[in-house]
């Protein structure tokens, strides 16, 4: 069964949780760039009051949006098992993780070209005082959940999926995601079930790196578009095969398997 969100009626409101959940929740779904664009654009407005409050010292600094992603992390929408097997039935464990992993680069260089389509549209108006970082916390708020879903479901097809509720479980997901590994749900002082100020602030720290490189996508007319996507699509793909191969490595290792070859 589908993770159910902690909230499930948030998604007929236009808040941050509900419209990311909304917009990650399969990252098979195809839409036109068009509907990308509009429903960034759309979340760039729901974040703007959030990131007014927060002050731009917070923005700028990752505190916030470190904030908004522990909050959004319960919403999203993992597949278990059963469901991913049911939707792509004549693969294997390892094709699967690669379909999954293309799907999730596919994905998030989609979101790296609304992001920078949008900017483009937006380059002769003048910004306000918070428009650009919005808008980058926007896409990568985008990319990171789409990451961590890809990660979440990577544990599920490897037998190593976090126990318990869906919030320390994500969570959990989420430090995957910091520290680009994988969990080996067989030792649980490696699973980070609460975040710890050390922990947010390695959270922080990954989500202030992540956006600086969707900076491209707000290069002039459309260069930024074309960047966002390629860089979006290499780094998505890249921190996939790096927790796939932690996980095939911990599988191995639970089996009793040798670790080479």
């Amino acid at each position: 069964m589908t993770d159910k969100p902690d909230r499930p009626d948030d998604e007929a409101d236009g808040s941050v949780g509900a419209l990311v959940a909304r917009m990650t929740g399969g990252a098979d779904v195809d839409v036109s760039g068009r509907t990308r664009r509009q429903d960034l654009g759309r979340l760039s407005g729901a974040l703007v009051g959030s990131a007014r409050l927060a002050g731009r010292a917070s923005v700028l600094g990752g505190g916030w949006l470190a904030d908004v992603f522990v909050d959004i992390a319960p919403r999203i929408k993992v597949r278990d098992l059963a469901t991913m097997r049911a939707q792509h039935p004549t693969l294997n464990p390892d094709d699967l993780a690669q379909a999954l992993i293309s799907g999730a680069a596919k994905a998030t260089g989609a979101v790296g070209a609304a992001g920078g389509a949008l900017a483009a549209v937006e380059f002769t108006a003048p910004p306000t005082l918070l428009s650009a970082p919005v808008q980058l916390a926007a896409e990568t708020l985008l990319v990171a959940t789409v990451e961590v879903k890809l990660i979440a479901e990577l544990h599920e097809i490897y037998g190593a999926r976090v126990p318990g509720p869906t919030r320390p479980r994500m969570q959990a997901y989420l430090m995957a995601w910091t520290e680009r590994r994988g969990i080996d749900p067989r030792h649980p002082g490696s699973m980070k079930l609460s975040l710890t100020q050390t922990a947010k602030r390695s959270l922080r720290k990954r989500l202030v790196r992540r956006a600086g490189r969707n900076l491209s996508t707000l290069g002039p007319l459309m260069s930024g578009a074309v960047a966002g996507s390629l860089v979006n699509h290499r780094e998505t793909r890249r921190l996939g095969e790096q927790v796939r191969d932690d996980l095939r490595r911990l599988q191995r290792e639970r089996s009793g398997s040798p670790t080479g070859g």
